[in-house]
């Protein structure tokens, strides 16, 4: 490996530490609850991390275009690619991990950006602008987060005025209910009573009839006790 002084060593020796910090973190996530405010937030401290890592490796790839001090030969130069590649791929995964999947394309929190634009960002920039370059895309991260919030907390009241609003129609529909219940019960009170009335009524109607005819039977056995009588 080159001398410690390299500045890409450097570099990159940071970046391993960044990836170790990681797993650490990855590893701390199983003592902690599977939801709840810190669990989130400690999950969204592990994304941070994974985006700087990825900006480290942005710097990396940059600081291989432009070598300062002795130039590489052909098999170093590969040799970092290598290396490079490797510790992205670590990345990809710990952020695949994370459901950050347009991280293997460099985007960041607030909208797509391409690999070419993230590394036109590192150009230039020396250990102090990196950190500096790191340092705003995490306020960008954090600007990105508060929109995301509020975006959520406005869909969460939107969300429990339509339940508010369900919750009602399902109350107007029970009552409903209740009251076709209710009015059957009734109607079906009514059909009763009317049935007994139309018996009681056809039973009056005979007890009638037999009393007129008993009334007639007697009229005529006196008309005819009258006739044999006086004739």
């Amino acid at each position: 490996m080159a001398a410690s002084s390299d500045p890409w060593i450097k570099e990159y020796n940071e970046a391993v530490k960044i990836a170790d910090d990681i797993n650490g973190m990855i590893s701390e996530r199983i003592s902690l609850p599977a939801s709840g405010p810190e669990t989130q937030r400690h999950a969204s401290a592990i994304r941070r991390k994974i985006t700087i890592l990825g900006t480290r490796l942005d710097g990396l790839q940059s600081l291989m275009s432009r070598p300062t001090g002795k130039p590489l030969t052909e098999k170093e130069m590969n040799r970092r690619k290598d290396m490079v590649a490797n510790l992205r791929s670590k990345a990809n995964q710990m952020a695949s991990a994370f459901n950050m999947s347009n991280f293997a394309n460099r985007n960041s929190l607030l909208g797509p950006e391409t690999k070419a634009d993230a590394m036109s960002r590192t150009v230039g920039l020396d250990n102090s602008g990196l950190v500096g370059l790191q340092r705003q895309i995490m306020k960008e991260q954090d600007e990105g987060l508060e929109k995301l919030e509020e975006t959520v907390i406005s869909t969460k009241h939107i969300a429990l005025a339509v339940n508010e609003e369900l919750d009602l129609h399902t109350r107007l529909i029970d009552d409903l209910d209740q009251h076709v219940e209710v009015t059957d019960s009734r109607l079906r009170r009514v059909q009763k009573n009317l049935a007994i009335l139309n018996k009681r009524t056809k039973g009056g109607c005979s007890c009638m009839c037999m009393l007129l005819a008993v009334i007639g039977i007697v009229v005529l056995v006196v008309a005819i006790y009258l006739l044999i009588k006086y004739l």
